[in-house]
């Protein structure tokens, strides 16, 4: 059911914890499934991620794609870590479960989140990105397994 790889990051997470003074912080959940991801970045004064690091309340899929998606934001530019997808997310991972791909959907909205944090907090406007969503779950169309 799970990739090697999931099943390795869930069982050993990276990045957990908390980044003190974090440059930005983003918290997303879904309603539905009741998962809920806190995604730290400091970012430097060059605009590169230096650290990340992840909280996370749900399922093994939510914590595999929190580890998964810390790990690629790490030494990326404000720029390229906008460009870290869902897709890429669950590509990194060897896949998901149709049923746990929301979880990559909310690495994505998770990372944005902290970018949106990041922008605010610097009074910057952060080419392509938008306002993120708390609850990835809003406008979803129902989902039927």
């Amino acid at each position: 059911m799970y990739s090697e790889k999931v099943m390795d990051h869930f069982q050993n997470p990276r990045n957990v914890g908390e980044i003190e003074n974090a440059s930005g912080v983003g918290t997303v959940g879904n309603a539905k499934c009741g998962d809920i991801m806190r995604i730290f970045l400091d970012i430097d004064d060059n605009g590169v991620v230096q650290d990340a690091k992840f909280k996370t309340f749900g399922c093994g899929a939510a914590v595999a794609t929190s580890s998964m998606a810390t790990e690629m934001v790490k030494g990326k530019t404000i720029q390229e870590a906008l460009q870290v997808t869902n897709k890429a997310v669950m590509e990194a991972l060897d896949g998901l479960p149709p049923v746990k791909v929301h979880c990559s959907l909310l690495a994505e909205e998770a990372i944005h989140a902290a970018l949106w944090d990041y922008a605010e907090k610097h009074h910057i406007v952060i080419e392509g990105l938008q306002k993120p969503k708390n609850d990835i779950s809003e406008g979803e169309e129902e989902e039927e397994y």
